[in-house]
């Protein structure tokens, strides 16, 4: 005897095992530009810069940066994961889910440790494995639950950021960005993250772990309604995330901005918060206009970031290659160099050049290399 469905959860339909040959556009321009926002926010650190230092033009960049992408496409990318995951779990199984995020670990692994830092796959990964506690919540909990665990992430980072500024700290704000020096070699960076991978896994998981869990199951609650492969059915949805969203964010975005012009410690910690909130609204907010466009037929220019989309993981990684080739000491050695108008000005251009190249590449070759890879290992096959 099996379990019997959740009330609205969809009906079971025989799904053929394998990876999914038919797409629908929205996941896809949404993962596109989640892409491009994520590596206007990680020029940030890859040019070893501190917002709150810029004056002139990069204080307007930086200003803008925080306004409209900082912890916005951070969110969305986060809730696509959930919802990519939680619909591999619910079509393919259990082995299928947990061959891909082994995969997916093992890729973000490497990422970490011989390129950089910031990697964010491997930590998805591990996290991805909470999911599988959720598979049986119906869409109204997994809303709980998100709702949940999300204010009370944000409430503890709200009260540790109030209690540093009621203590009146004078310690200067911290910086997060990775400790490199003039003439370091690649193998002295790359033996750094090696003794930093494990500690930072592990730390990341359990202090984001509530936070990104409260976004999978958004994205998870989004896959069991149709949201995304359906939009055309919930117009009144879409329109109500794009106003809320939009008219909740962008104060925060705002907000954050200031914040960032601070050189304190309070306000580096009350920044948390403010721009995983306010990142998670206007994440919100943009996924209501981008669907709005869908069900309009009206996605126009945003049709060429699915293809960026398609090949996400590839892209990603190539994008770390060709930041840390410009600014680490062991290739290009501009670390510290620039400000936010350059850094983010280059992050501009090289998300805008991948665009063609991926759609070139999918024309010639139908996946990405590492998309391909992790196909054939999850599947057993090409």
């Amino acid at each position: 005897m099996t379990a019997p469905l959740p009330p609205d959860a969809a009906p079971p339909v025989p799904t053929a095992r394998g990876p999914v040959r038919e797409r629908a556009p929205l996941p896809d321009v949404l993962r596109g530009v989640a892409l491009l926002g994520i590596l206007l926010v990680n020029a940030q650190d890859f040019a070893g810069l501190r917002e709150w230092t810029q004056t002139g033009l990069d204080r307007a960049v930086q200003v803008l940066t925080d306004v409209l992408a900082n912890g916005r496409f951070i969110s969305i990318f986060a809730m696509l994961f959930g919802w990519g995951a939680a619909g591999l779990l619910q079509k393919q199984g259990l082995g299928v889910f947990l061959r891909r995020h082994l995969a997916l670990l093992a890729v973000g692994s490497l990422h970490f440790v011989l390129v950089w830092h910031g990697d964010i796959i491997s930590l998805y990964a591990v996290l991805a494995s909470l999911l599988l506690a959720t598979a049986r919540l119906t869409v109204r909990g997994l809303l709980t639950l998100a709702a949940v665990l999300g204010a009370w992430w944000l409430g503890l980072g709200l009260l540790e950021g109030f209690a540093a500024l009621a203590q009146g700290l004078e310690a200067g704000r911290f910086t997060g960005l990775p400790a490199l020096f003039a003439g370091q070699s690649y193998p002295q960076v790359v033996s750094g993250r090696v003794a930093e991978f494990l500690g930072d896994l592990i730390g990341g998981s359990l202090y984001n772990g509530a936070w990104l869990l409260a976004l999978f199951c958004v994205g998870a609650a989004a896959g069991r309604v149709g949201l995304l492969l359906r939009p055309h059915e919930h117009p009144r949805l879409l329109r109500g995330l794009a106003l809320w969203g939009l008219l909740t964010g962008l104060p925060l975005g705002i907000l954050l901005a200031w914040l960032n012009t601070r050189g304190d410690y309070a306000s580096g910690l009350l920044a948390i918060p403010v721009r995983m909130g306010g990142g998670l609204a206007s994440a919100l907010g943009y996924v209501g206009l981008i669907g709005l466009l869908t069900v309009r037929d009206r996605l126009g220019p945003l049709r060429a970031f699915a293809a960026g989309g398609r090949v996400a993981m590839s892209n990603y990684i190539s994008q770390s290659l060709i930041m840390t080739a410009i600014f680490y000491p062991y290739a290009g050695a501009q670390f510290g160099q620039w400000g936010a108008a350059a850094a983010v000005g280059l992050a501009l251009t090289v998300g805008l050049i991948q665009l063609p190249i991926s759609a070139w590449w999918l024309r010639r070759f139908g996946t990405g290399p590492l998309e391909w890879l992790v196909r054939r290992v999850v599947y057993w096959k090409v």
